[in-house]
């Protein structure tokens, strides 16, 4: 976690600096116009924010890192692999009701896009697949 947190730090730092670079670059090449039409401000500002969402990610890891009050496995150089191995739930790889999730979505989006009438039927098909993801095991072959 300190790996991640110093990484971010340097990414932040990283795009203000080039944020900085690329507006004094901007008002350099237009020499001819007022210092404030030179300025490309879309990207001006898309770097500055991009460089500000970096110093709220790295600021939240590193409170959450703060916070924990120990290390994680990954940090600890002598930890094996599955030290930081956690459960992470019972899946089942047998399922096809995912793939039909898939679908739905993939009509819905379709749908928004193209005609609205197809909106109605992906929206069909999410729900008869979402009950069926859900209630898979109470029924056929693998009920509990």
């Amino acid at each position: 976690m300190r790996t991640n947190v110093g990484l971010w730090w340097l990414l932040t730092v990283f795009f203000l600096l080039v944020a900085a670079a690329y507006t004094t670059w901007n008002i350099i090449a237009h020499p001819d116009v007022p210092w404030y039409h030179a300025i490309e401000w879309v990207g001006s500002v898309a770097l500055v924010f991009t460089g500000f969402m970096g110093g709220l990610i790295a600021f939240y890891i590193q409170r959450v890192h703060q916070a924990q009050g120990g290390e994680l496995p990954a940090d600890i150089l002598t930890a094996d692999i599955d030290d930081g191995d956690p459960e992470l739930g019972e899946f089942s790889p047998w399922s096809w009701w995912p793939i039909v999730l898939a679908f739905a979505a993939a009509i819905g989006m379709i749908g928004l896009a193209v005609g609205t009438w197809m909106f109605p039927i992906g929206l069909a098909i999410f729900v008869v697949a979402i009950v069926g993801w859900v209630y898979e095991y109470y029924r056929g072959y693998f009920a509990r």
